[in-house]
């Protein structure tokens, strides 16, 4: 099993991915359905 320290550390990084993620994916799908505009 993992030591304390490297759970802290994990948790962390797992925070700071889902919290990009949960900005990052909308923003991409508003950027193509703005290109899937401008081609049509």
């Amino acid at each position: 099993m993992a030591s304390a320290n490297d759970m802290k550390a994990a948790e962390k990084t797992y925070g700071g991915f889902i919290s990009m993620l949960k900005w990052s994916v909308p923003l991409i799908a508003i950027i193509a359905l703005f290109v899937i505009f401008l081609i049509s």
